[in-house]
């Protein structure tokens, strides 16, 4: 319990600053004995409490930012919704198979996302736009990226805030803290609806003792990664996600 507690208070401090606190959590469940699939469930519940306070304590860099989200929320609810249908019906063995594949893309975007965000701004200003202009097509884009995390969000949600902080890199002409927190807020609604699908669907495979040292460990890891990490510069913060990233990746090889 202590050890799945602690695992909590860890996975809550990362995934308001980075994503990926699944990392944490999931082998950890993992290793005391709990089944892949109950273990990936029991996790998804507890970490909705994580996701909140993390999301909460990065409120202040959300402001601004609603006419762009507001088109990223029904993507990232429609593609939980997908994912978690996709963990309740097809094999684990296919997702484990994609996701060491798509956190090494996604650290690599965050890499670049600088020179991305460069060109952008030289298109942008040769076009004679705003700097803060968002083209339809690269909108459309997010969309389309958002419901696509989403899904895999849904089904394993783990690096999912790594994901979408690549794609918006690539996309946005934003602030790292800021994407940060639209990171935040789209995972808690994924997590949201994945835990009330699972809920719903397999009430008898969820440890609802581990998903409840989870919640509690989560949100008082939120709130300290929230404090923490707005402090962090963009470049400190980019790095530390590719860091953890790669932590992440090897553990999910040596799973």
């Amino acid at each position: 319990m202590v050890f799945i507690a602690l695992a909590g208070v860890a996975a809550g401090a990362i995934n308001a600053v980075v994503g990926s606190g699944t990392l944490v959590t999931f082998p950890t469940l993992v290793a005391l004995g709990y089944p892949p699939v109950v273990a990936t469930m029991s996790n998804s519940v507890g970490l909705v409490a994580g996701s909140a306070s993390g999301t909460w304590g990065y409120r202040r860099e959300l402001r601004g930012q609603w006419n762009r989200v507001r088109w990223q929320l029904p993507a990232s609810f429609v593609g939980a919704g997908v994912g978690a249908w996709l963990l309740l019906h097809l094999p684990e063995k296919v997702f484990q198979q994609v996701v060491p594949v798509l956190l090494v893309l996604a650290l690599a975007l965050v890499v670049i996302g600088p020179k991305i965000q460069s060109w952008a701004r030289i298109r942008s200003e040769a076009a004679g736009r705003s700097l803060e202009h968002v083209s339809r097509g690269r909108m459309a884009a997010l969309v389309f990226a958002t419901f696509a995390v989403g899904v895999y969000g849904g089904y394993f949600t783990a690096a999912q805030g790594i994901l979408l902080i690549a794609a918006m890199g690539a996309l946005l002409p934003e602030d790292m803290q800021r994407m940060n927190a639209a990171k935040n807020l789209l995972s808690l609604v994924v997590n949201i609806v994945a835990a009330v699908a699972y809920t719903i669907v397999a009430y008898d495979r969820i440890s609802w003792l581990a998903a409840g040292l989870i919640a509690v460990g989560s949100l008082i890891g939120g709130f300290l990664g929230a404090h923490y990490g707005r402090r962090l510069s963009p470049n400190a913060l980019r790095a530390v996600i590719v860091v953890v990233g790669l932590i992440g990746l090897y553990r999910l090889l040596t799973l």
